[in-house]
């Protein structure tokens, strides 16, 4: 597949999934969930504006760390379609998710620091939980892992 030049408008399907490393298939689905535009051109093949490739990358880096895909759309449904997303568009939309991202390190860092430990899940098998929670004393606060939810 041909690289795209840099001052190249518009990309086809397949420079845009050379260039932004997601495959055709994916393209086409985010296309139809309304999350990427392109034009037809008379001979019905898709073109799509060269800023479609920060799109992408935003889709792809936001499911990397599991941001779920109608967080995504919602998101992208907000920025322009007429123009190049500006770094303004940009920051707005990080901002968007900084509390969930924030939430999400949190909960991740309690996972790698405290899933060796008792986690008041009930099960009481790890010698800790017995010093934890004694009688499974967490099962009054509901159901699951309460030390890691209440945490």
């Amino acid at each position: 597949m041909d690289e795209p030049s840099w001052d190249q408008k518009e990309l086809t399907v397949g420079q845009l999934a050379a260039r932004s490393g997601v495959a055709v298939s994916a393209l086409h689905f985010y296309e139809r969930q309304n999350l990427i535009t392109s034009r037809r051109t008379s001979g019905n093949q898709r073109r799509y504006r060269r800023d479609t490739l920060r799109r992408v990358a935003l889709i792809r880096v936001a499911q990397r760390v599991g941001i779920p895909l109608a967080d995504i759309s919602a998101a992208l449904a907000e920025l322009p379609n007429g123009r190049t997303p500006t770094r303004q568009d940009w920051a707005r939309l990080s901002e968007r998710w900084r509390a969930e991202l924030d939430e999400r390190i949190h909960r991740l860092q309690q996972l790698r620091d405290e899933f060796a430990e008792c986690i008041g899940c009930g099960c009481l098998t790890i010698d800790r939980c017995l010093l934890a929670n004694p009688y499974d004393r967490l099962s009054e606060h509901g159901a699951g892992p309460r030390r890691l939810l209440e945490s």
